[in-house]
């Protein structure tokens, strides 16, 4: 049996997810936990064979609750979920100690592929990802200034880009308007850009949104 731990800030996400994993006998959903806070708790409660990561949520956010957990066990099977297929993404994910990583876009027979996958301590990636991943190594592709951003201004960069203001970003990231500001001062001078336009120029060619 398949011990899984749920995260994800949206309920009928989690639901959705429990009803997919426990239609297979092998595994079974032994606890949810909407943000990374929780999660880390739940963890440490439940010792679970694997965990489903998302990456976005408020407050701490996945990575970071990715990093915290692999930190207190090295041993832990983490599965990040993005609703983003984008290379920076699963970059970041793979760096902080997921085993695997998947789009929400993908099918949801590929859900449990990767957690049938993860729990038996391989990496799992779906084939097309893997394929811009070797890719984009072999042609060089990690240096790009989006890499250099901390996981807090990787989330604020993605949110300006897509055109969301400051305030609606402090409220999704529990965080206040000045602290966005500067995290938004911190992404200019870090990809040397001045303007709103320029972020987003560069989030669409990183495939981080879509044009």
């Amino acid at each position: 049996m398949i011990r899984v731990l749920l995260v994800d800030d949206h309920a009928v996400v989690r639901t959705g997810f429990r009803l997919l994993l426990e239609s297979r006998a092998d595994i079974s959903v032994v606890g949810e936990a909407d943000s990374g806070e929780a999660a880390c708790q739940r963890y440490l409660e439940l010792a679970p064979d694997v965990v489903i990561m998302d990456l976005a949520m408020p407050g701490m956010g996945g990575l970071e609750a990715l990093r915290r957990i692999r930190a207190r066990s090295p041993e832990a099977r983490l599965l990040a979920l993005s609703a983003h297929d984008d290379l920076m993404h699963a970059r970041r994910a793979l760096a902080e100690g997921a085993l695997g990583f998947l789009s929400k876009r993908s099918a949801p027979e590929a859900l449990l592929e990767a957690v049938t996958t993860v729990a038996a301590g391989r990496r799992f990636l779906d084939a097309a990802l893997a394929q811009k991943l070797a890719l984009a190594e072999f042609e060089g592709g990690a240096g790009s200034p989006v890499e250099r951003l901390s996981e807090r201004e990787f989330q604020v960069f993605v949110r300006l880009a897509a055109g969301a203001t400051v305030q609606r970003i402090a409220q999704e990231l529990n965080l206040s308007a000045s602290t966005v500001g500067t995290h938004l001062y911190n992404i200019k001078q870090k990809l040397d850009v001045d303007t709103q336009s320029e972020l987003t120029l560069i989030a669409i060619r990183h495939g981080l949104i879509e044009a």
